[in-house]
């Protein structure tokens, strides 16, 4: 039983996005059984291909990644404190760390494109251009969404429900590079 004097416990965002977040987290959680029962099924084919990726590019948008994250949790708190600007700017800090990243994938992608590295090429990179090409699109959505807490924050929250819309972005976003940490760690480090 909690006291009374005890602090509320606060879920953040809405409860409609934590179901998203939820089922979302099953399809990919999924998509890594997947691909970790292949790749015990064909370990030197993977690790030879594995050995082709550049971890350089992997490294700099787990960065990105991380960085982004700071700025969104940031962005929320300093929204609670009513410093609105401040957090608008975390948000938009996001949002280029977002871009970054983007810009860095494109840039892998051309790189396996040129070498004659596709989707076809064979299992590992296959699972390699659809997973990550998948994370790709929650990127982009979540660049949405990050321009939309940039946007609410620039006008003001104005009350309760303002703020749960932040946390509610905030918290997809938060998926969004959680999911990317499994996949760095799956195609760039698992060996």
């Amino acid at each position: 039983m909690q006291s009374p004097d005890a602090p509320a416990k606060h879920m953040p965002g809405e409860e409609g996005i934590w179901i998203f977040i939820v089922g979302d987290m099953l399809v990919f959680s999924l998509f890594f059984a997947t691909y970790l029962y292949y790749r015990g099924e064909s370990a030197e084919l993977f690790a030879a291909s594995q050995a082709n990726l550049n971890q350089s590019y992997g490294l700099i948008n787990t960065l990105l990644m991380l960085t982004s994250s700071w700025c969104v949790a940031t962005g929320v708190q300093v929204a609670r404190r009513g410093a609105f600007m401040a957090a608008s700017r975390c948000f938009l800090m996001a949002f280029a760390c977002g871009a970054g990243f983007g810009v860095v994938k494109v840039l892998e992608y051309r790189e396996k494109i040129s070498a004659g590295i596709t989707l076809n090429s064979n299992d590992f990179y296959m699972f390699y251009f659809m997973f990550t090409g998948i994370h790709f699109l929650h990127v982009l959505i979540g660049m949405g969404v990050l321009l939309y807490l940039w946007r609410t924050s620039r006008v003001h929250v104005a009350g309760p429900a303002d703020l749960r819309n932040l946390e509610s972005g905030a918290s997809f976003w938060h998926v969004v590079d959680v999911l990317w940490i499994v996949l760095f760690a799956l195609f760039y480090l698992v060996r």
